[in-house]
């Protein structure tokens, strides 16, 4: 059927107004003291942060509680935008503030008008999305910084978006919680309206800190999670110690319900990191999810603490993994080319086990705050005879430092993990081998 041209304009226009109808239109969002405490005001409503740092998985988010996610970044916001709106969730919208470390110089000052150019432009283009919660400007610019103009650009940034939007407040994200930064923030950038805090075996202290370094305005914890590698203990070759799935999970569930949510006075949410997987340090250290999309056991703790359930099936739970008897905390050292067994304690709530193991070298392109690694290779034809949680394997050829890994699945896609660092010797050093022992079944600890 041909229709007129007035016909199609009054047809196209009328499909424009109902798409702007629906999705621009901003939801006021506001932070407001009431009774002593400070609330997230969305669309008049209280509205406290249940979040996931990373746009992937969203459908899981929904399923697992959450009602946010958070971006470094505008790259893709029109989609991660929309796809929230379409789910129920919103978006903390991050502007990327370049970095000292970097080799950005914020003494540049035509740089520095450029970025404010570029992000005004953003803001005014994504300001009326109804997904939208809030704008975060900048992530960890003070890490290894020694050019605190950053937060005079921080600042103007901050008021740039005050007078272009004014139904959306402000953040800054700082690695950690430094009181000089705190006071930095507050003299040189006062349009900031919400503090942001990275910080992961230090979740327990920052309700503390923050008080003590003088901030009187909320805060969010932007990411939290395990411990990071940075803090945990490093065997003698530096290879820092990786908590187990089921360590990971108990650390998680203790910091949000005992040091997040208990802060009603001034912590007005947080995110949880990582939703998804990324290589640092290793594949698995913060990531949510497997490079496949498996949802790990960590997930089902930050589940029970956002919902007050379990998961109708929950993922296996992994305690340990040894090698010839030796915790990944004893220093494994093994010759070259022999061969070696390792021990698996797992439990699963009705599923069958699946056990896979992999070796890995030690990673050698880390990097610091977070940035871009590039994950080593598998090594093959070292897994030599498996039979569950047991395992023989060959110790690689060349001397250096290298990770056993195993993964236990469920048959719904849900997954534990655990690695042990271990060092290779050469053939002719003369070391003591140690021979298999007997181990008793371990009790896992389980959150009711």
């Amino acid at each position: 059927m041909k229709l007129s041209y007035i016909t199609k304009y009054i047809f196209i226009s009328t499909i424009f107004f109902v798409f702007s109808s629906t999705y621009a239109q901003a939801i006021k969002v506001e932070v407001l003291k009431v009774d002593g405490q400070w609330v997230l005001m969305r669309g008049g409503e209280p509205y406290y942060i249940n979040g996931a740092g990373g746009e992937g998985f969203m459908e899981e988010l929904v399923e697992a509680g959450g009602n946010s996610v958070r971006t470094w970044s505008v790259d893709d916001a029109q989609e991660v935008l929309d796809k929230a709106q379409k789910l129920g969730l919103t978006v903390m919208m991050g502007l990327w503030v370049q970095h000292e470390r970097h080799g950005y110089d914020y003494d540049n000052e035509k740089a520095n008008q450029g970025q404010l150019e570029y992000f005004t432009k953003m803001v005014k283009k994504y300001k009326d999305h109804p997904a939208l919660l809030m704008w975060s400007i900048g992530n960890e610019v003070d890490l290894f910084y020694s050019n605190t103009k950053v937060w005079d650009v921080v600042q103007e940034i901050a008021a740039m978006i005050h007078e272009v939007d004014p139904n959306h407040p402000t953040n800054t994200v700082t690695a950690g919680l430094d009181a000089k930064e705190v006071e930095l923030i507050m003299d040189r950038a006062p349009d900031i309206d919400i503090y942001g805090i990275n910080t992961y075996g230090e979740v327990s202290i920052i309700r503390d800190k923050i008080r003590e370094a003088g901030w009187d305005k909320p805060y969010i914890i932007s990411e939290w999670g395990p411990n990071g590698h940075w803090e945990v203990a490093k065997t003698k070759w530096s290879a820092p110690i990786e908590q187990t799935s089921h360590e990971k999970a108990l650390s998680y569930y203790d910091r949000y319900n005992n040091h997040i949510l208990p802060d009603k006075e001034m912590c007005i949410g947080s995110y949880v990191f990582l939703w998804g997987q990324k290589q640092e340090t290793t594949a698995t250290w913060y990531g949510l999810f497997t490079n496949k999309g498996q949802k790990t056991e960590v997930l089902d703790y930050v589940s029970k603490s956002w919902t007050g359930k379990w998961p109708t099936n929950r993922a296996p739970s992994l305690d340990s993994i040894f090698i010839e008897g030796q915790t990944k905390h004893q220093n494994v050292k093994l010759l070259a080319d022999n061969r070696y067994e390792a021990v698996v304690y797992a439990s699963d709530d009705n599923d069958k086990m699946k056990y896979t193991y992999q070796i890995y070298p030690e990673s050698m392109n880390t990097k610091s705050g977070g940035d871009l690694e590039k994950a080593p290779p598998a090594m093959t034809g070292l897994i030599k005879k498996k039979k569950d949680n047991v395992v023989e394997f060959r110790a690689p050829l060349e001397e250096g430092p290298y990770r056993l890994f195993v993964y236990v699945e469920d048959d719904v896609e849900k997954i534990a993990y655990a690695n042990v660092p271990f060092f290779v010797l050469p053939r002719d050093k003369n070391m003591k081998q140690s021979r298999p022992i007997q181990l008793k079944k371990r009790n896992l600890k389980i959150v009711d």
